[in-house]
């Protein structure tokens, strides 16, 4: 469980620097990407834990 702990952790990380990045960025395509990217990373961040919390559930574990 420390692995997926560490792995959202990562994740969270990376998507809170891609944000910092967005909202200093001046040129649009770059915060859109930027902004993309922060969404991304959030989302995966997500499932990875909810993955965590599933198996955490599962008989036999």
């Amino acid at each position: 469980m420390k692995d997926y702990q560490a792995q959202i952790e990562k994740l969270r990380k990376d998507a809170a620097e891609c944000a910092l990045i967005r909202d200093l960025a001046t040129d649009k395509a770059k915060r859109e990407q930027f902004d993309r990217l922060a969404n991304h990373l959030t989302v995966l961040a997500d499932q990875v834990e909810l993955a965590m919390i599933e198996r955490q559930k599962a008989p036999g574990t």
